[in-house]
């Protein structure tokens, strides 16, 4: 009965407090994001070594247990780390304290693995090294099938046309496309005709590099016009590979087309996606930051009769 009294005794007041209550209640619920699931901000840092061909022992004696050690030496707030180590890979999580500053944990992990790369096996790349945030979650898939183009093509146009068009959306994140079939330029090397030239697969592998090349060559003064010279080497289409000279043999020039065959194909697909019994390619739009789920959404599916169009 108390706040029957204050109103009673101090009208002016309760009707002034009210209105702040209720403008108050009204901006906060305005301006505050809907969403479906909570924000959850886990200090975890992943470091992914890649290096193919490398088998699971050596990959976990000579990178791993490596990158380990001098994670857990140099880098400060480590928790715990734990790691997964498979046939041409290794994921190594690094959990930090609570409290600890993710930015700062980035540029020490970053920084420790530029500095051991010389330590690791020859031709080792550097790690990709990405945070994890439990937050980020598969809200949308997108499913892309055409009559007109082949499974190659849809792959190609989800990685670099529809994630470039979706990535100006607040928010979103989108990996590599599902399904499909990644374009690659491959080299079908005869054994017996290399065995027969003397020639070996590194040789061919050094020819085809020096000759691919797109170099700066300066420029050439014509007059009283400086005219920007470049020289372009690269092919423009994959057939053109088999004109490389490899190696002169028997005072005989031996092209790429006398040891092999260059054709423009695929890499072995290892995921198929299908939709109503067609193969075609699956696009996963993952949430990151503070973006709310529902803007996310509403603003893709917005987009869609643009994408259709493309």
């Amino acid at each position: 009965m108390w706040i029957v009294r204050l109103a009673l005794r101090r009208p002016y007041t309760f009707v002034v407090m009210s209105l702040l209550i209720a403008l108050l209640g009204t901006g906060a619920a305005l301006t505050t994001p809907t969403d479906i699931f909570p924000k959850v901000d886990i200090p975890v840092i992943n470091v992914v070594w890649l290096y193919r061909g490398l088998p699971t022992p050596d990959m976990e004696k000579q990178i791993t247990i490596f990158s380990e050690y001098t994670v857990s030496s140099a880098v400060s707030n480590v928790k715990n780390i734990e790691s997964q180590t498979l046939s041409g890979i290794s994921v190594i999580k690094i959990y930090f304290h609570p409290g600890a500053d993710i930015a700062a944990a980035l540029a020490e992990v970053s920084a420790v693995s530029q500095t051991i790369l010389r330590r690791m096996p020859p031709g080792t790349n550097p790690p990709f090294i990405l945070r994890y945030n439990a937050s980020s979650v598969p809200i949308l898939q997108l499913s892309i099938t055409s009559k007109s183009r082949s499974e190659s093509e849809l792959y190609d146009w989800a990685l670099y046309n529809l994630r470039q068009q979706l990535a100006v959306v607040q928010g979103t994140r989108l990996p590599l496309p599902y399904g499909g079939t990644p374009r690659q330029v491959t080299v079908d090397l005869d054994p017996r005709a290399l065995q027969a030239n003397g020639i070996s697969p590194q040789e061919v592998n050094v020819a085809i590099n020096a000759q691919n090349l797109t170099l700066p060559t300066g420029s050439a003064k014509i007059g009283e016009v400086d005219y920007t010279v470049s020289l372009n080497s690269s092919p423009e289409i994959a057939a053109s590979l088999n004109d490389i000279p490899v190696k002169r043999v028997n005072g005989r020039m031996i092209f790429l087309r006398d040891v092999g065959q260059v054709h423009d194909g695929f890499q072995v697909q290892t995921n198929i996606v299908r939709r109503d019994g067609t193969r075609g390619v699956l696009a996963t739009i993952l949430k990151t930051g503070d973006a709310s789920t529902l803007e996310i959404a509403g603003k893709v599916k917005g987009m869609l009769p643009a994408l259709r169009a493309a």
